[in-house]
């Protein structure tokens, strides 16, 4: 997983070094520095999609605040890229687990569907002309539905289940450098670190095969962190030429050691390709392709046992292909003037997925920026 996700940095730098040397002409004012360029008269140069950040520096002496919220929803079963009905999984898929005391030979509790809801309050401020320092704090909340099937075996459904995971999540850390700026061509390197302030001990109610309600440690998707210091490196570029703009930005997560339950999750690599359109001052356009790879859980937590595919750490991770599409709002008067609305909905393409586990179905989010 390293590997894919070294390959997918350097994809992402030999794409930024390109853009800087192939550089687009340039409508900006001249004199416009680069901090104008993200809030000031530049503005209209600086749109792109509000789901990525670090694309842009503050200048020296500013300070910016940030409030995201997020929604997702997962829906239906996939092994790979083919769908898998609840009564297939419980007849066919070995459970990881059997031998140990209560535990039947095959999976016998299939999740429904996954909602997560996410908000996070962040805070920038422009160390120099050159270098940005960030920190994000988000608080999360998942819930989860399964069914469970009566026995050891056969397609009788004996009742549902539903768990819930609130609380705050891993705090990030970080900087931003500008590596090249020429006219409305410009790159920017970040280097963060994920703190591991989310829990990984969170609890749920969970109706057994025998008929019994228990509450048990729960799989790994609804824990609220990673339990482990995690190094955020992103490459960002992203040129323009009228009321458009483009850019490529390449992002990763590399976990550092193990987590504290004895387990460390997958490796994350992503890579995204953007435009956005500003037809007037206060509105742009935005779109993005974004192609993202996760690694398998390595090692186990000894309290996550259960009959059900999240509890099995080699049932997490694969590669994502998703569409983006937002709209960013810059009222130009007003109570409103000089804050900053952005909206994003995204829906996967394609999904090749380390499973079986549910699929993704959709997501939307909403940011609020203000600089002062």
């Amino acid at each position: 997983m390293k590997k894919t996700l070294l390959l997918s940095l350097a994809l992402g730098a030999g794409m930024l070094a390109a853009g800087a040397q192939a550089q687009m002409h340039t409508d900006m004012k001249p004199g416009m520095t680069q901090g104008h360029g993200q809030m000031g008269h530049g503005h209209m140069q600086a749109h792109g999609p509000t789901g990525l950040m670090g694309r842009h520096l503050l200048p020296k002496g500013k300070f910016m605040l940030a409030y995201r919220a997020g929604h997702m929803e997962m829906n239906g079963l996939r092994s790979g890229t083919t769908d898998l009905a609840a009564d297939t999984l419980v007849t066919t898929v070995p459970n990881r687990f059997f031998g140990l005391p209560g535990q039947p030979p095959t999976v016998r509790v299939a999740p429904l569907w996954m909602k997560g809801d996410m908000q996070m309050l962040g805070a920038m401020y422009g160390l120099g002309d050159n270098v940005t320092l960030m920190a994000m704090l988000p608080y999360i909340k998942k819930e989860m539905a399964s069914v469970t099937y009566a026995g050891p075996a056969g397609t009788a459904i004996l009742g549902t289940s539903k768990m819930t995971s609130e609380g705050f999540g891993d705090a990030r850390i970080g900087a931003f450098w500008g590596l090249h700026r020429k006219g409305r061509s410009h790159a920017v390197a970040g280097l963060g670190l994920s703190l591991p302030t989310g829990s990984i001990t969170e609890r749920g109610p969970m109706l057994s095969p025998g008929g019994m309600r228990m509450v048990r440690r729960m799989s790994y998707g609804m824990q609220l962190g990673s339990g482990t210091y995690d190094l955020l490196p992103s490459l960002s570029w992203q040129t323009g030429k009228g009321r458009w703009n483009w850019g490529v930005h390449a992002s990763g997560v590399i976990r550092l050691g193990s987590n504290d339950e004895g387990y460390s999750l997958g490796d994350e690599a992503a890579l995204n390709l953007w435009a956005s359109y500003k037809p007037a001052k206060w509105v742009s356009y935005n779109a993005r392709l974004e192609g993202r790879t996760v690694g398998r859980i390595d090692g186990i937590d000894p309290a996550i046992v259960m009959p059900t595919p999240g509890a099995d750490p080699l049932n997490y991770g694969g590669e994502t292909v998703s569409l983006f599409a937002g709209v960013d709002l810059s009222p130009r008067a007003g109570v409103l003037k000089g804050h900053k609305f952005g909206l994003e909905l995204g829906a996967p393409l394609h999904q090749d997925l380390n499973g079986p586990r549910l699929k993704q179905d959709w997501s939307i989010s909403f940011a609020w920026r203000k600089g002062f």
